[in-house]
Formats: C-alpha cells, structure tokens, sequence
C-alpha cells in the first residue's frame, strides 16, 4: 500500500499550476532511537500503520497494547518469536495523528546494552517491522504535516547543537519562528500575484485591480524582510558551526600553556624545547553561549628538520583557514627579525580576509614594562586587539575570553524580528534567488511591461522561498536533507 501527499503546489492560473507529488511506502518502521552502547534506557521506535499490532505480539503486560490509550506507558516485558522475555520494557504508545510521525507509533524502553537492545530490536523485524533509514521517523511527520521543511532541519540542528547559542537558534527554528517569517511574506506575495492574475483575466475589459505603485511598494517590503533575514546568516553560521581559533606565534612564546590554561586540562606538552609542538593539537572551549574550536599550532620559523617543517607547514594552512587568529609574543624577550616578518606576513593576511586578530604578550608575571616586545610591533599590532596575560599565571585570562567573543561577534548584526537566524546555506540560497526574482519583478514593474511579466517572477521568487518550509519541494532535495539524520530520528 502507498500513500500519496499531493502538496507543493505553486500559486498560479491552472493551466500553469505545478504540482509535485512524494509519496512513501505505509509500512512500518523501526530502529534504535537512543545512542549505541551502555546506559540506563535503551528506546527502540516503531512507527506505521503496524507498529501497535508488532509491538503487540512481543508485548506481554496487564493490558494488551491494542487497548492501550493514547500517550500512556505500560510496564511489562518483551518476547520473542518463540516466547521468550528478552528483557522487561515499559511502551509508551502514541496513537496517530497526534504523534512525532502522525503515525500509530510505540516507544520500548528497555534496559540499556548492545546486546538487548538489538534483540528487541530484531524481534520487532520479525514481527513485521522494516528497518528505517536515517532521518524517516521525521520525514514522515513532514509528509504527514505535522512539521514543515525548515522545522524538519531544525530538529537535525538541534540534535547536533554543540553550544547555547546553537541551541537557542534550532530550537527558535524548531519552534516556527522562521516558517512564521517565510509564511508571512509568501502570503504577501501570494496576494499580489492573486490580483495581477485577476487582472489579466480582465484585461480585455480594462479592469484594474490595483495600482503599479502599491505593487512596487510591497515588492520593496518582501525584499527588504528577506535582506533582513540574510544579514543574519553569517551570525547563524557562528552559531551553529563555532569560530575557529588558531594560536600562533615563534616556538616557545607560551601558546602550549595557553591552550593548556584555556582547556583547564593539559592537553598540549610544554617544554623549554623549541619545536615541541610538531602537530596540531586541538580542543574546543564555549564562551558567551559560543563553542570556539582551538588549535594550538606549531612555532613559525626556518627550521631544517623535515619533521618540525611539516609541522609549520600544516600550522601555515590552519591559520589560513581561521576565523580568528591569536598572535603571541614572550614578553621576555625581544622579537627577532624573522619573528616580526612572521608576524608581519600573518597579520597582512588575516586583515585581508577580514577575520580577526588578536594580539597576545605572555609572560607578564616577570614582565620588565621597560622592555615590553609590543613596542617593536606597534606598527603592526596598531590596527589589532592587544591584551597582556600570562598562561602560567592565568593573569588577564578572561579578559582574554571576553574579548575572543567581542571579535567573534564584531561586524556581525544581531538577530532579526522575532529571533530568526538563518544558518542553514540551502535557506540562504533559497532566500538569494527570492530576492532576484523578486527584484527582477519590480524592474519590470518600473519600467512599465505588463503584469504577465510581473507574475512569472514573482512565481519563480514565489517557488524559492516555498522551497525553505517544503510547500515546494522534490524528492531529491528531500532525500538530500534526511540523509544527513541519524537512523531512529
């Protein structure tokens, strides 16, 4: 048996309508829903059509789980083919369509392990049960309108959220807050289309259905809210991905024991030996709801050792790819020639790519003011953040911390009405080719073409924007999308 969701239809005269149609297999699914290993619960999911008859043959409590009312749990335990337990289980059950899927659905919790997890698990197989694939269980509250496309992407942006900031974003998405957004101008437009189409079905009694000018106007305030939201892509990106730290500098100005001091564990070694730090070590810290990915590289200089040069070699690459880059000098000693050039040539780079850079003198617990390195820079640490610390010490840490989030944070604006921000690059992309369209509309507006022209952009812009909550869609994009998802979500 298929079902057919016959959605996805673009907003138009019906010799031009579009429709997609997805359909899915009815069956019933199931997969492990917790992660691998040993816990105190281990969940296995069943959903479809089946799932309260195969979790039925295996269920053995007071009542049956075909009695069972909706969003209630029952202790008993599970048997297999052949009647025996496997292990005892509380099944929560969800009857459809008020359910995650909009399916009949039935939670096992049982005792968590490997071992009797999979048993459960491939009696409910056998019992007729299909292994699901990764992201299905919400695929099919998608298909089954019980979340939109955006909505669907949030929950994968949820699990995978690595700081509060990240979190706060997906769950805002999770919540409709975006969807409200894109609803909200897709309405706008879906009735200025409505009344140019009306129009032209009129025309040839020189009906008007309303004014060019106020046309344009809405056109500028549809495009005004999506340039609004793709301002925030850059900080949702922040959010969602972290900011890349790298701490560089000559051989043992202190990064080790900076990296160290910020992870509160020893993660690097530290010795008084040049080229200890032969690879990238790393490690992630979160500051001011944001997770920063830190890698402590190794020492910039003309080295001979081909061990030592493959280490430069990699540390050159990081930095070039950093969103932050921290340069650390010895304050107890004066910088050399090559150090400077250094200093000079990753600076110059890093302003070009317009990350940020924040200058680092270590050391200051037997600092001699009078002698201060910073002073044979100060051409080029002019235009940088300069803070003073000492890793031993932790003197001037969390200002430090502080301002590694202000520079995170700098040029970036905050989030638009309503808390949106976009970090997904597929609703980036989505709300790009809004815009286009969108304006190519109001051109054709002002220069005085027909409202025919008018209408197909504003189909096409109509189509993209539909794209973010899957009001337009196609199995591949959607394919795409449930891919990346955990099996069991």
């Amino acid at each position: 048996m298929r079902r057919r969701f016959c959605t996805f239809k673009s907003l138009s005269k019906p010799p031009a309508r579009r429709k997609v149609s997805l359909t899915y297999e009815s069956d019933t699914i199931a997969a492990i829903a917790t992660p691998e290993g040993e816990g105190g619960i281990s969940v296995i999911r069943v959903s479809g059509d089946g799932a309260i008859g195969i979790a039925g043959r295996g269920f053995r409590g007071t009542v049956a789980v075909d009695k069972m009312s909706s969003h209630t749990a029952h202790y008993g335990r599970f048997v297999d083919e052949e009647g025996k337990t496997i292990d005892n289980v509380v099944a929560l059950v969800f009857r459809r369509p008020n359910s995650y899927t909009g399916e009949d659905t039935v939670e096992l919790s049982c005792h968590g392990g490997r071992y009797l997890t999979k048993k459960i698990l491939e009696a409910t197989l056998r019992f007729g049960a299909r292994a699901a694939q990764a992201g299905e269980f919400t695929k099919r509250a998608f298909l089954n309108g019980r979340i939109d496309l955006a909505q669907a992407e949030a929950v994968a942006d949820l699990i995978h959220a690595r700081s509060e900031r990240a979190h706060q974003s997906s769950l805002a998405q999770l919540n409709g807050v975006l969807s409200e957004r894109i609803a909200r101008v897709r309405n706008q437009l879906i009735e200025v289309i409505g009344l140019l189409e009306l129009e032209l079905d009129f025309a040839e009694d020189g009906y008007e259905f309303t004014e060019k000018s106020k046309v344009a106007a809405q056109l500028r305030s549809a495009i005004s809210q999506i340039n609004d939201l793709l301002l925030t892509y850059s900080i949702g990106r922040t959010y969602r991905d972290g900011v890349k730290v790298a701490l560089a500098g000559a051989p043992n100005v202190g990064k080790s024991s900076l990296l160290n001091a910020l992870l509160l564990e020893d993660r690097a070694i530290v010795t008084d030996v040049p080229g200890t730090t032969r690879d990238i070590i790393e490690g992630s810290i979160s500051l001011g709801g944001l997770l920063f990915d830190l890698s402590d590289t190794a020492g910039i200089r003309n080295t001979q050792d081909p061990v030592e040069q493959e280490g430069v070699r990699r540390a050159e690459e990081r930095l070039s790819n950093c969103d932050i880059l921290v340069l650390m000098l010895d304050g107890t000693r004066p910088v050399g020639d090559e150090e400077a050039t250094a200093i000079n040539r990753l600076a110059s780079a890093i302003e070009l790519r317009g990350a940020g850079c924040i200058f680092v003198l270590n050391k200051i617990d037997v600092l001699d003011p009078q002698k201060s390195p910073m002073l044979e820079v100060e051409h080029i640490t002019a235009k940088h953040d300069v803070i003073k610390i000492s890793a031993k010490t932790h003197q001037g840490l969390e200002a430090l911390k502080d301002l590694l989030v202000r520079s995170a944070l700098r040029g970036m604006p905050f989030r638009s009405e309503g808390g949106v921000t976009i970090t997904s690059a597929r609703h980036f992309s989505a709300l790009e080719r809004t815009t286009r369209s969108l304006t190519l509309a109001l051109e054709t507006i002002e220069s005085g073409r027909s409202g025919e022209f008018v209408a197909v952009d504003l189909r096409a812009g109509l189509d993209a924007l539909g794209e973010i909550i899957g009001v337009t869609s196609t199995e591949d994009i959607l394919n795409s999308i449930f891919s990346q998802f955990c099996i069991g979500k």
